[in-house]
């Protein structure tokens, strides 16, 4: 390929939620911005996490320079073991951000050989024919970053996630100055987050939470339990502020609000108060009216610590009439049935639940709302535009006239709407979409020793989830190539017993017919004989019921 040119290659999160990761690449050196993963949707049965297919980067290993991390939520960080399991690249990240990817390296033993560098805002690093300048933003997770990339031929700036706070609870503002600087200088393309884009105005700051939670500290007379994030850090600060105002001791609870919440420690991002701190297993034995539960598990997941507490499942806390508990997260759009069944079961244990929209907000989002994407284009005033992070009924309008067409007089040239595997060419001519590389998702099933699930197993489980399964046994009589006795059937998830006595009755006449009309050669071949007795058996099952359970003939040798 040309040395005069940019290649920028969405491998994820461009026209879907989650997976975000981008390469970029200028003659022979690439960089990787993010390796993120997401969670299944319902139609992908078993499947633990779903991340970005990596073989672009693969097929181009000894290009790839290295990974950068803009922010350590999962759906930017999620996929970076499987991508170091495949590729050994250094990866660059704020200290926080590598320490939660450290925790996900142990959990598959690559730490060891993982080359992880950690950076500031306003260091610069080369790495091949990029110069790349790390720029502070506001989100709702600490540490996160911009990323300016100087190339050849231009700048190009990669926000990552971000909400234009102004006044954050930790006072590191956004760092909209030397955007501001990159844009006067002159910045060839500019990627935008997109996830607010259909949010008018501004989005809250992250301390116009606080007015409601000091409502509830105020107003519980016994117990509350608060459930945000674990990678909230800013919340939990304001939390733990509360609770020693109001004289209240706070128990962690959860798996990862406990780790990240160390983490976050160790790093000085969180201040935890002198004697505040209670263990779990003494929260029962605290005064109700004394303690505060800070609680994972804001989705409803199964097996998260609010949902075992919910239907009183955990080993330290139960909830009691007149606790009040407290939601401090947004609903993630297709969790709505699991989050509110779990607010059943604490609304039926006698808890008083707040959550969902309130004024003053329980929650706020980290991400910028419409102005706030128009303030970041008017200052950083870039040639060409992609809309980034979030599905195309959002990325589409980020590139519409009222946010980025406007800009036309200040020298915006074009805007281009991508979509995973879809590429962007830029060189000294101009910019136009490129050839598409091949990009999709790789399902993982944490429970299987091969953790990939190969869709052809999703498409047999999802089989069964819907019309179950018929197994029919035949025993044939090694010597003589025949069947010893009817067929046996048996199914589960197919018919009621009522309904299928019938059916299944004949489809024990149907097998049998097959197999007296096969040859003894076909007899002796049971590979052949099992799709015979397949493709017959089908086709009755259809003709009798229009359903089609996976059949899975067994032949047996006596």
């Amino acid at each position: 390929m040309s040395d005069k040119k940019i290649q920028i290659i969405p491998l994820g999160g461009l026209g879907e939620f989650g997976m975000n990761s981008m390469a970029v690449r200028y003659g022979e050196d690439i960089i990787v911005l993010d390796a993120g993963m997401m969670f299944p949707d319902s139609e992908l049965l078993g499947v633990d996490i779903v991340t970005p297919d990596f073989n672009y980067l693969e097929q181009n290993a000894a290009h790839v320079r290295a990974l950068i991390l803009t922010h350590g939520h999962e759906d930017h960080i999620g996929a970076v073991p499987f991508l170091l399991a495949q590729l050994s690249v250094p990866v660059y990240g704020t200290a926080f951000t590598l320490a939660l990817v450290e925790r996900r390296l142990e959990e598959h033993d690559l730490l060891e050989e993982a080359k992880l560098n950690p950076i500031k805002p306003g260091d610069k690093i080369d790495l091949g024919s990029f110069s790349v300048e790390f720029i502070h933003v506001t989100h709702s997770i600490v540490s996160s970053v911009a990323i300016a990339i100087t190339t050849p031929l231009g700048v190009i700036i990669h926000t990552g996630d971000y909400k234009v706070d102004p006044t954050p609870t930790d006072n590191e503002l956004f760092d909209l100055h030397t955007l501001a600087e990159y844009g006067k200088r002159g910045v060839l393309l500019l990627m935008s987050d997109s996830t607010n884009v259909d949010r008018p105005g501004y989005t809250e700051s992250e301390r116009a939470v606080r007015p409601r939670l000091e409502d509830l500290f105020v107003r519980a007379p016994r117990r509350l339990v608060i459930s945000c994030f674990s990678s909230s850090i800013h919340r939990l600060q304001q939390i733990l502020d509360l609770a020693e105002e109001y004289g209240r001791k706070v128990a962690f609870l959860g798996r990862s609000m406990i780790s990240t919440t160390e983490i976050a420690h160790d790093h000085g991002l969180l201040t935890i108060p002198n004697g505040i701190l209670l263990r779990p297993q003494d929260l029962m034995q605290t005064a109700p009216s004394k303690s505060v539960a800070i609680v994972s598990g804001t989705q409803g997941e199964p097996m998260s610590a609010l949902s075992r507490v919910a239907v009183d499942n955990h080993k330290s806390l139960s909830i009691e009439h007149g606790d009040i508990v407290a939601l401090s997260a947004r609903i993630i759009p297709g969790n709505e049935k699991a989050i509110y069944r779990m607010i059943n079961h604490l609304a039926r244990r006698g808890a008083d639940v707040f959550y969902g929209t309130m004024n003053p907000p329980i929650h706020v989002s980290g991400h910028g709302s419409a102005e706030e994407l128009r303030l970041v284009l008017n200052l950083v005033r870039p040639k060409f535009f992609i809309p980034i992070h979030g599905e195309y009924r959002q990325i589409a309008p980020h590139a519409q006239a009222q946010l980025a067409q406007h800009l036309s007089h200040w020298g915006l040239e074009d805007t281009f709407v991508l979509e995973s595997g879809e590429t962007l060419e830029i060189d000294s001519a101009g910019a136009r979409k490129g050839e598409p590389v091949t990009v999709g998702r790789v399902c993982i099933d944490s429970g299987t020793l091969d953790e990939v699930v190969e869709d052809i197993v999703i498409r047999d489980r999802r089989h069964l989830s819907e019309d179950g399964f018929v197994l029919p046994i035949i025993a044939i009589n090694k010597h003589t190539g025949r069947s010893e006795g009817l067929p046996e059937i048996v199914s589960r998830g197919f018919m009621s017993m009522d309904e299928s006595s019938e059916v299944l009755h004949e489809a024990r006449q149907i097998v049998m017919k097959t197999l007296d009309t096969s040859t003894a050669e076909e007899r002796t071949d049971w590979g052949v004989m099992q799709e015979k007795i397949r493709a017959d058996l089908k086709r009755y099952l259809i003709k009798q019921t229009s359903r089609r359970p996976l059949i899975m003939p067994v032949i047996l040798e006596v």
